[in-house]
């Protein structure tokens, strides 16, 4: 199989927007549209096409917003509706209602270090700790809220945003490597596959994608809600 790329080139269309939303699944054998977990009028919540750890899921807006610094007021409180619900599918699922969450928000289009331009949460179980491995590479910082993300979209800043032991802070992210989240969670003796294209479609990959969906939809459907934010709707 080919090293699959997402750097878009100006006139491509973007590859987490229709029609190219499921490709890189279909290019793994992996369920697309078939394999989302939830859905509402503005998120689908899907596993990683190449997760880094079971349970490792992208919360990723149905329309093109470039970063969450870039949602409204009431895209905001949605996606943190869709943050606690992720918390509690957890929970079922694996035990634990800790979590991270990071997302590499650029300051323009393919700015930034991140590789897809539109807007996508990183959420895995546990607290890894890439707050501490962010601090380290000199990156200190604030309390996050939408403000704080709007403030820095505005200004044409990249942010790294990362929420670890119920905590969200707002780092610099300009100069950021790509694939930062990747980087700061693998192992240290295992930094020469770090990237998803070395681990996309290989067997291991693709059984923890195929584990993720299972073990959230099954907790799903063990919650009374279905693991569904308020006001959402498969």
């Amino acid at each position: 199989m080919a090293e699959p790329t997402v750097v878009e080139e100006a006139g491509h269309e973007c590859v987490l927007c229709p029609p190219l939303r499921f490709r890189f699944n279909a290019m793994a054998g992996l369920p697309g549209e078939s394999g989302v977990i939830a859905a509402d009028r503005g998120f689908l919540l899907i596993p990683d096409v190449a997760p880094l750890a079971e349970g490792h899921v992208l919360l990723v807006t149905r329309d093109h917003h470039q970063c969450a610094g870039d949602f409204g007021p009431e895209m905001w409180r949605r996606a943190l509706r869709w943050r606690d619900s992720l918390a509690r599918l957890y929970r079922e699922a694996y035990g634990t209602g800790e979590l991270l969450l990071f997302e590499h928000g650029p300051a323009t289009p393919q700015g930034g270090g991140a590789c897809i331009d539109h807007a996508h949460w990183h959420l895995m179980p546990g607290t890894p700790g890439v707050r501490a491995v962010v601090e380290r590479e000199g990156r200190p910082g604030t309390p996050a809220d939408h403000a704080a993300l709007r403030a820095c979209f505005r200004t044409g800043r990249s942010y790294l945003l990362v929420e670890e032991n119920g905590l969200a802070t707002v780092h610099p992210g300009d100069g950021v490597r790509s694939q930062f989240l990747r980087w700061a969670v693998t192992a240290p003796g295992e930094r020469t596959a770090w990237r998803w294209q070395e681990t996309f479609g290989l067997p291991p990959s693709r059984r923890r994608f195929l584990r993720t969906l299972a073990a959230m939809r099954a907790a799903a459907a063990a919650l009374p809600d279905g693991g569904q934010p308020p006001e959402s709707h498969q």
